[in-house]
């Protein structure tokens, strides 16, 4: 089975506790305004076989904490996301948090949900004329689901209210030159950082979706 992947990164921080493993897929339709990660809605055919994406991540899967999947939708390729969840379920222990912009009804029939194949999920979609006081979420409507014991025992703790040091941001290169940003930006901290950089002569393009 193939999937549309945005891009696979290690270590992620900023994304649930530890060090993670981060897999973005690509395609979104829900496309909340003033959404961080433009750059993954885009539908493309599915073009990478889930099985690639397995040989890729094996090993960090003995050095990751967690895994994090995001994107883009991922329950917008319900086949591919419920074939790679089993997957990893099988190749490591480790807990794995998905991400959603579809809300918590929608996604509790999923097979994701039923077959325990995620142990945390952060659903509904991203507002951003709401507030952002949650620790992992971009706005304060977007709920954390713990779906296992595991998830329990993981992010039990962490359905609480962000603190300072929680707002920080990874920063990933690609192949192509091109910078990452994984996390959760506090707003206008895009706007912000592209000011400075712009003044510095340093021409700055960003995926943040115009609200």
């Amino acid at each position: 089975m193939k999937l549309a992947l945005s891009r696979v990164h290690f270590p992620v921080t900023t994304l649930g506790p530890g060090r993670r493993l981060g897999i973005w897929l690509q395609g979104c339709s829900i496309r909340c305004p003033g959404c961080i990660s433009s750059d993954t809605w885009a539908k493309r055919v599915p073009d990478v076989d889930v099985a690639d994406v397995l040989d890729c991540i094996q090993p960090w899967l003995h050095e990751c904490d967690g895994v994090t999947i995001s994107g883009g939708e991922p329950f917008e390729q319900p086949e591919a996301l419920k074939l790679l969840l089993h997957a990893i379920r099988q190749l490591s222990g480790v807990n794995i948090l998905v991400y959603s912009g579809l809300p918590l009804e929608v996604l509790e029939n999923s097979d994701v949900v039923k077959q325990g194949l995620a142990d945390c999920l952060i659903s509904d979609p991203f507002d951003v004329n709401m507030g952002q006081t949650k620790y992992m979420r971009g706005s304060d409507n977007q709920r954390m689901t713990c779906l296992t014991a595991l998830g329990y025992e993981v992010f039990g703790s962490l359905d609480r209210y962000a603190i300072d040091a929680d707002r920080q941001l990874d920063v990933m290169f690609d192949g192509n030159g091109e910078v990452w940003l994984a996390g959760i930006p506090s707003r206008g901290d895009m706007a912000r950082l592209q000011l400075i950089l712009e003044s510095q002569g340093t021409y700055v393009r960003t995926t943040e979706a115009r609200s």
